[in-house]
């Protein structure tokens, strides 16, 4: 999948950048290479290969160190909320800021 530069035109302005030619250029030029590295990726079989949770757990057994999943604090809604400027039934009111 390559991309055109109306494509990277069009991906600037949906992320509100203004880019130069030559910005816009090397841009294409990097996002086509992502893309290829994309593919080559997916072309290789993986069935039947674990997925790693860390990449160290290739080369060596890692144990997760994993807490009891406890509660350890109270409630404190009612403080952390008392600052607020606008609060409704224990949530934060903030202004519209999308049409």
């Amino acid at each position: 999948m390559a991309l055109t530069p109306d494509d990277v035109g069009r991906i600037a302005n949906l992320a509100r950048l203004e880019l130069e030619p030559a910005e816009q250029a090397a841009m294409l030029q990097q996002l086509n290479g992502f893309f290829s590295i994309v593919e080559r990726m997916s072309a290789i079989d993986t069935r039947g290969v674990e997925p790693l949770y860390t990449p160290l757990s290739a080369v060596q057994d890692v144990a997760l160190r994993l807490r009891e999943d406890a509660v350890s604090e109270s409630d404190q809604r009612a403080l952390n909320q008392r600052s607020a400027p606008a609060v409704e039934d224990g949530l934060f009111l903030v202004p519209k800021v999308i049409e």
